[in-house]
């Protein structure tokens, strides 16, 4: 069942999204809210097929802490719906993305549309003061900014590899931190259209104030989201 489950699932995400993509074309002439909201309506209706259809659920827990305004959120990545449900909640959400996901036709337009912030992982240092600059300009807008500090979706339970970027953010645009974990990769794995059945659940924890220095800022990161992240995998949900 499970298995038919989940197909129905992938059938309706790409009936959903291939039209959504097709018809936000129109919006590239648009301001850029038109996208934003575009995006909004694409993740509610893939949240909506993903409890119907696939039997998941997806809660929100420590909306307390959820910031509304200009903000840096450093969150875990276990698979794709990690950057469609935060859409839910964040009233402007801004991602840091691979520079190679903007060439993508249709998704990299418009991602690039709704301004999301791009990073060539090949530049280095380059990478890192691009990336900074087009946050602080992004911050004017009142946007949060959701950045995946281990770079890349990791499966649950792989040991964390955190990378210097969202050190970097913290560090220039002296902003508190939030950390968000989640168990997303144990209901929509990283790999493989298997959705299996039971709550997806994204929870803010309480923000990393501003001005520590780099080492105690990523120590503190690392624990904080680990923690809460493993937590959520041993209630299983």
């Amino acid at each position: 069942m499970t298995r038919l489950r989940s197909l129905l699932f992938v059938t309706w995400f790409y009936m959903v999204s291939i039209p959504l993509a097709l018809g936000f074309t129109l919006l590239l002439l648009a301001p850029r809210s038109g996208m934003t909201l575009a995006l909004k309506i694409w993740a509610r209706l893939v949240t909506v097929g993903l409890h119907y259809l696939a039997r998941i659920r997806v809660e929100i827990r420590g909306l307390e802490h959820a910031p509304t305004g200009p903000a840096l959120i450093a969150a875990k990545h276990q698979g794709m719906f990690d950057t469609i449900g935060p859409f839910n909640v964040l009233p402007d959400a801004c991602y840091v993305l691979k520079k190679e996901l903007m060439s993508v036709p249709f998704y990299g337009w418009e991602a690039t549309k709704a301004k999301m912030i791009p990073v060539d992982r090949d530049a280095h240092a380059k990478a890192l003061k691009d990336l900074v600059r087009t946050a602080r300009e992004r911050l004017t807008e009142d946007r949060q900014i959701v950045i995946f500090p281990e770079g890349t979706r990791k499966s649950p339970g792989d040991p964390p590899d955190y990378k210097p970027g969202v050190a970097a953010l913290y560090r220039d645009l002296g902003l508190p931190c939030t950390p968000m974990a989640t168990n997303s990769g144990v209901h929509w794995p990283p790999h493989g259209i298997l959705r299996r059945p039971g709550t997806i659940v994204f929870e803010f924890l309480p923000a990393i104030p501003a001005g520590l220095k780099r080492a105690d800022f990523m120590r503190e990161l690392e624990e904080r989201i680990e923690t809460a992240s493993n937590a959520l995998l041993a209630e299983g949900l």
